[in-house]
């Protein structure tokens, strides 16, 4: 009976048991399974898209809350959270930009309005190939979470987005070219009650009108706010009121305000991270409140155009006692002035970047206190004095840069001290030699370096021997830091990580190595420009970009150079003593850009087959003794813009020599034998010349008026020439000689490594070199031919003119009256002609004109001493004209004989003659008038004539009388006075 009981007992357990695993299995089961109408509407969701990766090959089976990026709620099971963000965001956007195989595509269905629940929607960083963003996501009532950046959408962003009044986080940044999304009217994001973060970079925001700021500030609870690259174009200087009270994060970079930064910006004392990056703001920086901006860690206001000094800025910054700023950008503006002591102050400052403004002074005392400290870069602006010691107690900095200023002083041991984080070094004075470097021959730094650039310092005159430890070097720039003597051969073990080497503008000596191989697989760029190097020209594969200009290098170019350098793109071994034939092989280095020869011994012919050098822009191969003519290979390069083959001994019909030319920018060919006429420039595809250089040749004929129709060309120099005929009028329509540019000044850097043009020109009574500024220099040389004729009154329009030479020609006439109007001129040379007349007043107004010459002419008259003039006093200048007179001529203008001109000059001696005639005229005249209107009028009338001659009558008869009395009066006191 016992038995019986416990049994029973046992059982009933055993069905309780049973019963309630049951009940939680079931529970457990209808918590895990989705709800059967959102497992439908993914699987339609997913019908539209394009999978190519199968990302979404786990969307099989009845449990959609475990199919990827799908998470169902714990409670209820609904779909609240989407997460389909491609994983080649994780790898870099490059991949996400331009087709990763992983990213999903196609449309985006509305079968997503089903899950009802979903609060979080990610599709970022997929292709959707231009579509637009659907209207029906802005029915997804509960989302809280929406990104779908980086995902290739464009056209107009739905203004539906505003329904989604549960939103914290949007994310629509795109960066997808030429794909673009856009809206006019940012009021819609008012409905947005809830936002938290917002991002709509590279959005087309530049309809949205001035008041995008007002819909922005609409929204309380904003946290976050990016709208870089968005082209918005106002920045309102004050708001009605300001509801950023939680504002942490303000990025605006990119964009085209060109207004001053608002003051009420830096009043919002919540702000943690603040980037205005290239957004056109002027002015000063803004007064800021000490201590309103205790919480900001993250400041950039580079490149833009604000001025001023920051000494209250940084004042403001630092007041705060808990101050918490770690990163500041001021560079790329015209800020001046010195930097003030309480930088110091900004104990936990880790990266500090004032390059490229106009600060001066000295550094302040207080830097060494900056402790935590990792970048300090300086570069780029006028600061003087010593650099402290106290730099090398910064232990956490790695890039320190203090290139481009004006340092002065000595460098020591001391100043890398505690330095060993220190990867990045530069450092360079524009007083030359004003820096020395004073360290032991033995010191071994406790850094590893991995770029260094030391310029315009004296670090020389031995290589520097603590180099040899810097074994991860990858740049390295000593350029006319005053080392003399050989390389030493421990250098070149460092090669192996070196893609940038310029040590230009030393003392080098000595010869370099055969061979020597760079590791960089892209190639590295070398610059031995300006030394003493001798020897052969070597060969090092892996150089692409290699200049060994002015320097003693000898014998031939090497034959099997393009088998040795065939990647090679820039070659300069240009003033050297190279000689012997251009090598053939030349032909087949197919990536050169650019190759200067100039400057050598080279003889022979120019290479017949130059067809393979197809990607040729420069070739110089001027100052040689190469002859022949130009082959038909050169003619037909491509690529080619630049070609200067100027000082040989080329000959040939110069309309041959032009053949199939197109699209050169430069042409210079003068000093060689060439002979014929100018053809016609434009025929032979020579529009867009800027440059033309036909000096010194043998050619005939005319200037052709064609030439006049160039839009572009600035420099003409066809001096020396037997050509003929009279000077076009329509060179004063030349549009180049109207305007400057374009010149495109390049961004500081301290790496210098240039393959750019140089020209010679004839200026200023001598040759001179020109490079980065040839696109200022405007020029016309037409001196040492025949040219007869007037100067065209045309010129004088030329109002950019910076050099006008016509000497030595047979020009006559006057020198044009409104030849003042060429402001910009700075060399006259108009010598050696059959000009007269006397010099233009209009010329004293040409104030930068600091060379003249009017000598050999037939000029007449005083010498202009106003302005620019007074500072002519070479007589040189103005000798050969025998009647012009004044300083610095020794004849005098008031002691010339009539002969020469009694008066000022012959054309005032003229001018004396007429006045002297019609002041004789006017005197017969008058007494004609006169004689006739007294004496005609008593002829004709008779009662006048009575009256007057009794009017004399009594006059006579009163004045003997008066006469009588007199004389009776006197006798009468002759007596007395006895």
């Amino acid at each position: 009976m016992t038995n019986w009981r416990t049994t029973c007992r046992i059982l009933i357990l055993l069905s309780f048991l049973l019963l309630t695993k049951s009940i939680f299995l079931e529970a457990a089961e209808s918590k895990s399974r989705c709800i059967e109408s959102e497992r439908k509407a993914l699987l339609e969701f997913r019908t539209g898209l394009k999978d190519p990766s199968g990302l979404l090959s786990s969307w099989v089976g009845k449990d959609c809350c475990n199919w990827t990026g799908v998470s169902c709620s714990n409670t209820t099971g609904k779909v609240v959270k989407l997460d389909l963000k491609n994983v080649c965001s994780s790898v870099g956007l490059g991949e996400a930009l331009f087709g990763n195989r992983s990213c999903l595509g196609g449309t985006l269905n509305p079968s997503l309005l089903n899950l009802t629940y979903l609060s979080y929607l990610d599709m970022s960083y997929n292709d959707f190939q231009g579509i637009p963003i659907p209207e029906f996501m802005g029915s997804l009532k509960n989302l809280r979470y929406l990104d779908l950046s980086r995902s290739s959408f464009n056209g107009k962003v739905p203004t539906s987005l505003g329904n989604l009044s549960k939103l914290e986080y949007l994310d629509l940044s795109m960066y997808s070219y030429p794909l673009e999304l856009w809206s006019s009217d940012l009021n819609c994001l008012s409905g947005l009650s809830s936002l938290q973060y917002l991002d709509l970079s590279n959005m087309n925001l530049s309809y949205a009108g001035p008041n995008w700021l007002q819909a922005i500030n609409m929204l309380p609870s904003l946290k976050k706010v990016r709208l870089a690259l968005c082209d918005l174009n106002g920045f309102p200087e004050s708001l009605p009121y300001l509801n950023f009270t939680s504002l942490e994060v303000l990025d605006l970079s990119y964009n085209n305000f060109s207004s001053s930064i608002p003051r009420w910006l830096f009043n919002i004392s919540t702000l943690k991270e603040v980037d205005l990056y290239r957004c056109e703001f002027k002015g000063s920086v803004p007064e800021v409140s000490r201590g309103s901006l205790c919480s900001l860690r993250h400041l950039d206001l580079s490149s833009n155009m604000i001025s001023g000094d920051i000494n209250e800025f940084i004042d403001a910054l630092a007041g705060c006692s808990n101050n918490t700023l770690e990163y500041l950008d001021l560079s790329s503006n015209n800020l001046k002035g010195n930097l003030p002591d309480s930088l110091g102050s900004l104990k936990y400052l880790g990266y500090l970047t004032l390059a490229q403004n106009s600060f001066s002074g000295s550094l302040p005392k207080s830097i060494g206190n900056l402790s935590s400290l990792g970048v300090l870069d300086l570069s780029f602006n006028t600061m003087n004095g010593t650099i402290l010691e106290s730099i090398g107690q910064l232990t956490r900095l790695y890039e320190l840069n203090l290139y481009g200023n004006l340092w002065e002083g000595v460098i020591t041991e001391n100043h890398f001290q505690n330095l060993s984080r220190l990867s990045s070094f530069s450092l360079s004075s524009s007083v030359s030699k004003s820096l020395i470097f004073n360290l032991r021959q033995d010191w071994i730094p406790s850094f590893s370096l991995g770029n260094v650039a030391i310029s315009n310092c004296l670090l020389g005159p031995t290589f520097p021997t603590w180099l040899r430890t810097q074994v991860y070097v990858s740049q390295l720039t000593l350029s006319g830091a005053g080392i003399s003597g050989t390389i030493p051969d421990w250098f070149w073990s460092l090669t192996s990580q070196l893609w940038w080497v310029d040590l230009s503008d030393n003392q080098l000596s000595g010869k370099l190595p055969n061979s020597v191989s760079f590791g960089y697989v892209v190639g590295a760029w070398v610059d031995l420009g300006f030394n003493l190097l001798e020897g052969s020209i070597p060969l090092w594969p892996n150089v692409t970009n290699l200049s060994l200009r002015n320097n003693f290098f000898s014998g031939p170019i090497p034959s099997n150079i393009d088998q040795v350098m065939s990647q090679m793109v820039n070659l300069d071994l240009s003033g050297n003593f190279l000689h012997g034939s251009i090598p053939a092989s030349i032909n087949k280095m197919e990536n050169l850009s650019h190759l200067d020869l100039s400057s050598n011994d080279l003889s022979g012919t120019i290479p017949r087959q130059l067809q393979g050098l197809r990607k040729l822009m420069v070739l110089d191969l001027s100052k040689n003794n190469l002859s022949g003519d130009v082959p038909s290979s050169v003619c037909g390069l491509p690529s080619l813009i630049v070609l200067k083959l100027r000082n040989n001994k080329l000959s040939g019909e110069l309309s041959t020599a032009l053949r199939n030319f197109s699209g050169l920018l430069a042409l210079d060919l003068g000093e060689n034998g060439f002979s014929g006429t100018i053809p016609d420039l434009a025929s032979k595809g020579l529009f867009l010349l800027s440059y033309l250089g036909l000096r010194a040749n043998m050619l005939t004929g005319t200037i052709p008026e064609q030439l006049c129709e160039f839009p572009n060309l600035h420099i003409i120099d066809l001096a020396h020439n037997n050509l003929s005929g009279a000077i076009p009028k329509c060179l004063g329509n030349l549009e180049a000689f109207t305007y400057f540019g374009p010149y495109f000044s390049a961004l500081p850097s301290t790496q210098h490594i240039e393959f750019s043009q140089h020209m010679d020109i004839v200026s200023k009574g001598r040759q001179i070199e020109y490079s980065k500024i040839i696109p200022l220099v405007n020029v016309i040389d037409l001196s040492g031919n025949n040219l007869v004729g007037e100067i065209p009154d045309h010129m004088t329009k030329l109002t950019a003119l910076g050099t006008l030479n016509l000497s030595w020609n047979h020009l006559t006439g006057k020198i044009p009256e409104n030849i003042g109007n060429l402001q910009r001129l700075e060399t006259l040379d108009l010598s050696h002609n059959n000009l007269s007349g006397q010099i233009p007043p209009s010329m004293s107004s040409m104030t930068l004109l600091n060379y003249l010459n009017l000598s050999f002419n037939n000029l007449s008259g005083q010498i202009p001493s106003s302005n620019q003039f007074q500072t002519f006093n070479d007589p040189s200048i103005y000798q050969g004209n025998p009647v012009l007179c004044g300083p610095p001529l020794s004849a005098s203008c008031s002691s010339l004989t009539n002969g020469h001109g009694d008066d000022k000059n012959g054309d005032l001696e003229g001018e004396d003659k007429s006045e002297k005639f019609w002041f004789y005229v006017s005197m017969g005249l008058g007494f004609v008038v006169g004689f006739w209107v007294v004496c005609g009028s008593l002829v004709i009338k008779q009662s006048w004539r009575r009256a007057y001659f009794k009017f004399v009558d009594e006059m006579k008869d009163r004045l003997f009388v008066f006469t009588a009395v007199i004389i009776a009066h006197f006798r009468n006191k002759v007596p007395e006075g006895r």
